[in-house]
């Protein structure tokens, strides 16, 4: 059942007349801090919100907790997108640094259903385009506004969608600060979620779920990996430990070695379409990768030497990606063109459409973004941030190691691809989860790919053992949610069960 543009447009407006023209208040709910965080603190010093419900339209309920001094999460209720299910929106605060978020319920059971917390990547893009183009309650696809999507993750699971690290999308910094590693910003995204379910007890002890997409194939192993780490410091301190139950990563950048060679076999094998790239480039491309890897692995990963690192990133990317960059075809789906100036659209028009409804006073006063931003056009991806994560040569530190850890512990990965993607292609993905050291190793790399279905038609290839499962979209590109809403539903849907693809 799909719900018209323009009824889901009228039910913004109606909830907005409220709060229209005026500034946002704030209702403060925070405890005393205590110095040091690592110690058990008194109950009588934290007096947590324990639901939801309590939560208004008009104003912000700010949530802090004595373990976590320098953290506090502005918090309201902004009834948008989807009238079907409750929907908050807020800050996270770390000191001068203010991270903002979506919070959708699940359209099914809100009080039993796991919790997924889902950011975009880049570095630097905004997880509006997750929440507005792929897997939120509503897309933003055409002029017209919001639309329901019936093929929403919140079908059965509460959503987190967080725009981070400072800088992206409505996150904002009171005097400059920002943040240009992925370690650092993992500190922040763990503090918030024990500071929100150790509120909220309604969902503490809840199975949670970290995913990304992109870029996040480095931010969420070291995202989760934080969260475990810290759930021993929680639990020394008296305080629940999050229920770190699995990562969830689509057609991530996780292994930068891994990728390199896998560019230059996806434009110039059968791969995924036949050759896209001129024989002259691939030949060249080819005869480049020796040296590209080696130089790779002595500056980047067996010694990290910033500037050797460097210079090997720009010799492997003008050799190895130069076949791909010359068809002009579309990075994040290798079967059509690039629509508009990449640098514009990410070659997807809908990011437009997305641009001018968060653009909207009505939408920024329903969603309570900040009002020192009010002067600021919304944009998807942040130029500075990304060249911030750049500098740091932030990509090449791999990520296997987190991932195989997170394994070790018991910790699920699921590894899903789309099988058109280009940038971060499922050839780079299936070679980095086939070589990494970790206990299940033989077992899962011993297995064939083999077909699943959804509905009785092949949806892609799959192996799993031990806790990690691979898988590919068929006919999907860098945002399987919204090349293949279905399937990415029932992939989603079928790992939160433990159920075999």
């Amino acid at each position: 059942m799909l719900l018209s543009a323009l009824s889901i447009g009228l039910g913004l407006v109606a909830s907005v007349s409220q709060v229209a023209g005026a500034r946002q208040s704030q209702s403060v709910f925070q405890p005393p801090a205590i110095p040091n965080p690592h110690v058990s603190y008194d109950d009588g010093l934290f007096a947590p919100l324990e639901h939801l419900s309590v939560l208004q339209s008009e104003t912000y309920s700010t949530l802090a907790h004595p373990a976590f001094p320098n953290h506090s999460v502005r918090i309201k209720k902004s009834d948008f997108c989807d009238a079907g299910v409750n929907a908050y929106s807020g800050y996270i605060d770390i000191e001068a640094r203010h991270l903002f978020f979506y919070f959708f319920e699940s359209r099914n059971d809100p009080s039993a259903d796991d919790v997924i917390l889902w950011t975009n990547g880049g570095p630097g893009c905004s997880s509006s385009l997750g929440l507005f183009m792929e897997l939120g309650p509503c897309r933003v696809t055409t002029a017209d506004g919001p639309t329901y999507n019936p093929y929403a993750w919140n079908e059965n699971a509460n959503v987190f969608f967080i725009d981070q690290p400072v800088g992206v999308g409505f996150s904002y910094a009171d005097y400059g600060e920002s943040v240009s590693t992925t370690e650092e910003a993992a500190k922040d995204i763990a503090a918030f979620v024990s500071i929100f379910f150790e509120n909220f007890s309604q969902f503490r002890g809840r199975a949670f779920h970290m995913s990304g997409e992109s870029y996040g194939g480095r931010y969420i192993p070291a995202f989760a990996s934080e969260v475990y780490d810290q759930n021993a410091r929680l639990e020394a301190a008296g305080i629940t430990p999050i229920n770190l139950q699995s990562v969830m990563i689509g057609n991530g950048m996780t292994d930068y070695v891994s990728m390199g060679s896998a560019y230059v076999d996806m434009a110039c094998t059968n791969a995924s379409v036949p050759p896209v790239a001129s024989i002259s480039s691939c030949i060249a491309a080819k005869q480049a990768i020796p040296r590209c890897l080696r130089w790779t692995k002595e500056s980047c990963l067996d010694t990290f030497d910033a500037i050797s690192c460097g210079a090997a990133r720009t010799f492997c990317e003008s050799y190895l990606e130069t076949p791909f960059w010359e068809t002009g075809l579309n990075p994040y789906d290798i079967s059509k063109p690039c629509e508009g100036d990449i640098a514009d659209t990410l070659c997807y028009p809908e990011t437009k459409y997305i641009t001018n409804f968060l653009d909207r006073p009505t939408v920024r006063t329903a969603l309570g973004v900040d009002p020192s931003l009010s002067a600021k056009n919304f944009s998807s991806c942040s130029d500075d941030v990304g060249s911030a994560f750049n500098q740091n040569l932030d990509e090449f530190h791999p990520m296997t190691e987190h991932v195989a850890q997170l394994l070790e512990r018991g910790v699920r990965a699921l590894i899903y691809v789309g099988d058109y993607d280009w940038i971060c292609n499922w050839l780079g993905n299936e070679r980095w989860t086939l070589d990494m050291a970790w206990t299940g190793h033989e077992e899962f790399s011993g297995q064939g790919l083999r077909e699943w279905f959804v509905d009785g038609e092949m949806a892609g290839k799959t192996r799993a053992a031990k806790g990690l499962t691979f898988a590919t979209v068929h006919a999907a590109g860098h945002m399987v949610p919204y090349d293949k809403p279905q399937q990415a539903l029932a992939l989603v849907q079928r790992w939160l069960a433990k159920e075999e693809l």
